[in-house]
C-alpha cells in the first residue's frame, strides 16, 4: 500500500449522521448526499453507513455513481441529482435510479427507456428551477408538466424538489432571496396539488438550510457537506450557537503520508521547479510521496503545515505531481515518520480541510472531493 492514504473516521461519520437527523422531525425523510464518491470519503462505505443511520434516500450525481451503489448492494432509492445523457438512460432504469424531470423532452427520454424496460410506475421528482438558474422548470410550468410526467403512463410523480442557491449566506439580501425561492417552491406545489396530481415527497434544503430553517424541511432534507463533518460555507461552530443552533460536528477525513527521505539543505540551495524557494540557513527537508495528482494543489504550498510529531512544518517549493518537501529545520525527524497534511484534531494534522480552504480562498468541500482515487481509503 502506498505510504499516501486517507483514514476515514467511521464513528464520526456516524456521529454527524446522529446529529443531523436530531435537527429534523421524526417524520422528515433524510437524503444524504453520497455523489462525488462521498465528497472524497468513499461512497459505498459512507452509503452503507448512512444507510444504517437511518437514510432514508441517497443522491449521486451521475448513473454511474448510482450503478456502483447498486453493485454494492445497497437499494434504498438513489436520488440523480444531474441529467443524464440519452445512451444513460436505460442504464440509469435498470438500476432503478430516480431522475429529475425539468421539461417534457427530458421526461419523455425517461419514459421511452421505462417503457423497454416493460416497467410501469417509474418514480421521477419533478424539478423547479426557484433561483439557482441551473436545472429545472420554472414554478409558472409545474402544474403542466407535472401533467406530463403522469400522462406518460409510465411515469410517477414521486417527488419535488428544488435548490436554494444562497442559504448558506447571513446577508439580509440573500436571506431574503432565500425566503423568495422556498415561497416560489411552495406555490409550485401548490398548483401541482391543485392540478389534482400528488406531488410526492417535497425536498429543498441543502446542509445550510438543514441547519438553518426548520419551516423549509417539508418531508425531506438533503445534508451533504455537514455529513462530513464541516459547517456550510466554512462558518465556524460559533456562528450556529449563536444562532441557537448546537451542533457538533467532526471531520472524517485525515489526509496522511510518511517522510520518505531526510535530507541536508545547505544555505542558498533551491527546492523544486521554478527555484520559488531557497534556503535562507542550512536546514533539513524531509520529502513526501504526495503532490497534487493526488489532490494536494499548487496552490496549498505558501500557507500549508504538515503535522510530523505533533509539530507543523511548512511545504517548501512548489508542490509536484507526487511529491512535496517540507522544511525540517534543525528537528530530528525519522525517514517513515507519518506525516499528518490535513484532518481532525486527533489525527495530529496541524489543520483541518476547513482552516486550509480559509487560507486558500475555497470551500472545504473542494478540498476533500479533490484527493484523487489513487489514494487508498482506509476506514477506522
Amino acid at each position: 500500500m502506498r505510504a499516501t492514504v486517507a483514514y476515514i473516521y467511521t464513528e464520526h461519520l456516524r456521529h454527524n449522521l446522529r446529529e443531523v437527523r436530531g435537527r429534523i422531525a421524526p417524520r422528515t425523510k433524510m437524503c444524504v448526499a453520497v455523489k462525488a464518491d462521498a465528497y472524497g470519503h468513499g461512497a459505498v462505505t459512507c452509503a452503507k453507513i448512512a444507510v444504517e443511520e437511518g437514510a432514508d434516500f441517497l443522491a449521486v450525481a451521475a448513473v454511474s455513481e448510482g450503478a456502483e451503489l447498486r453493485a454494492a448492494g445497497i437499494d434504498v432509492p438513489v436520488l440523480l441529482l444531474s441529467l443524464c445523457q440519452p445512451d444513460e438512460m436505460d442504464e440509469l432504469v435498470a438500476n432503478d435510479l430516480t431522475p429529475l424531470v425539468c421539461d417534457a423532452d427530458y421526461g419523455d427520454a425517461v419514459a421511452s427507456a421505462v417503457r423497454r424496460a416493460g416497467r410501469q410506475g417509474y418514480a421521477v421528482h419533478l424539478a423547479v428551477d426557484t433561483g439557482m438558474g441551473r436545472i429545472g422548470c420554472y414554478p409558472r410550468d409545474a402544474a403542466a408538466l407535472a401533467g406530463h410526467i403522469v400522462g406518460t403512463g409510465v411515469l410517477a410523480l414521486g417527488g419535488m424538489c428544488t435548490h436554494f442557491a444562497v442559504s448558506d449566506s447571513p446577508a439580509p439580501d440573500d436571506k431574503t432571496y432565500t425566503d423568495e425561492q422556498f415561497s416560489r417552491f411552495s406555490q409550485a406545489v401548490a398548483a401541482v396539488r391543485a392540478a389534482g396530481i400528488d406531488p410526492g415527497i417535497c425536498h429543498c434544503c441543502n446542509s445550510a438550510a438543514t441547519l438553518e430553517r426548520p419551516e423549509c424541511h417539508l418531508d425531506m432534507v438533503r445534508p451533504g457537506i455537514i455529513v462530513y463533518g464541516y459547517y456550510p460555507d466554512g462558518k465556524p461552530r460559533a456562528y450556529y450557537e449563536r444562532r441557537g443552533i448546537p451542533i457538533d460536528l467532526r471531520p472524517v477525513m485525515a489526509l496522511v503520508t510518511k517522510v520518505a527521505a531526510v535530507r541536508p539543505l545547505e544555505r542558498g540551495m533551491s527546492v523544486s521547479y521554478g527555484r520559488t524557494w531557497a534556503a535562507e540557513r542550512d536546514t533539513t527537508l524531509g520529502v513526501l510521496p504526495v503532490g497534487y495528482a493526488d489532490g494536494l494543489f499548487r496552490r496549498f504550498a505558501p500557507v500549508m503545515r504538515v503535522g510530523v510529531n505533533g509539530k507543523p512544518y511548512p511545504i517548501r517549493g512548489r508542490i509536484c505531481m507526487d511529491q512535496c518537501m517540507i522544511d525540517l529545520g534543525a528537528d530530528a525527524v525519522e525517514r517513515w515518520s507519518a506525516a499528518v497534511l490535513f484532518g481532525p484534531k486527533e489525527s495530529g494534522a496541524a489543520q483541518s480541510a476547513q482552516e486550509l480552504a480559509d487560507a486558500t480562498g475555497t470551500i472545504s468541500y473542494e478540498i476533500t472531493s479533490a484527493i484523487t482515487r489513487r489514494v487508498p481509503r482506509l476506514y477506522l
